[in-house]
């Protein structure tokens, strides 16, 4: 079987990252992993919601919004909310997924009082989006509180951590990296991986599609997985390092290698 990019079965998708793509909001990236194109973007409220509003020692809160663009795909996918498309199931999973593993990489209670909103907007999807969603918010989450920092609404960096997310899977009974569209269309097994950058699990999705997978292929999921991570984790660092050091100028993009 031949693989989009002419890539090996352990190897990522040609993978870019561009800070500060957008202008406006606090922190701001396109993260593009093959043909999957994902701007991601982490704008301030300040207010928490409700149900931490009773809570005796203030925090802050992130929360996430998932959408897919009209024209990301080979049809036109509704807008959620115009005539009768409404937010779909899937829609709610990522959205929730996209939120605890941006949670598990900051200490909300020295976020204050507010909200950081994650929104991942998919230009084009082929394959890989939640977990592309993942990885790029976590570049414009980091862009984000370097900026709450700048201001001094935060008196030190909440981030503990660093975390990517790729997605594994076994066809005809091969583990393969990082799935497009047609390979995950395919697969026996999908698996989605979230780790942070100490090698912790904050999430394991794993389904068997079309058949069943034994403990020696996952083992070999989560190895090949990891592996993956790290590379994402190895440019994130790149990006952010040269983000920082080019204050005031338009960052180049970096590939994952």
């Amino acid at each position: 079987m031949e693989r989009s990019f002419g890539r090996n079965f352990d190897e990522l998708r040609p993978v870019t990252i561009e800070p500060g793509y957008v202008k406006f909001p606090y922190g701001s990236a396109l993260i593009s992993c093959g043909d999957t194109k994902v701007i991601c973007t982490v704008s301030v409220e300040e207010k928490v919601p409700s149900f931490l509003g009773s809570r005796s020692e203030p925090q802050g809160w992130i929360t996430a919004e998932y959408a897919l663009l009209p024209g990301c795909s080979v049809s036109r996918n509704p807008r959620a909310g115009y005539g009768s498309a409404q937010v779909k199931g899937r829609v709610h999973e990522i959205q929730r997924l996209i939120g605890r593993s941006l949670r598990a990489a900051i200490d909300l209670k020295k976020v204050g009082p507010r909200t950081l909103q994650i929104d991942c907007d998919v230009l084009q999807a082929d394959g890989g989006t939640r977990t592309a969603s993942v990885t790029g918010a976590m570049v414009a989450l980091e862009l984000a509180v370097k900026k709450l920092l700048a201001e001094g609404k935060i008196a030190s960096n909440p981030l503990h951590s660093r975390v990517a997310a790729v997605s594994v899977g076994v066809i005809n009974g091969k583990v393969a990296l990082d799935l497009d569209y047609k390979e995950d269309s395919a697969a026996e097994t999908d698996l989605n991986l979230i780790m942070d950058h100490n090698g912790n699990y904050i999430e394991v999705q794993g389904t068997a599609e079309k058949g069943i997978f034994n403990r020696s292929q996952l083992d070999e999921m989560l190895h090949v997985g990891e592996r993956g991570i790290r590379q994402l984790l190895d440019l994130q660092n790149k990006i952010i390092s040269a983000s920082f050091q080019n204050e005031g100028a338009r960052p180049s993009t970096q590939h994952a290698k």
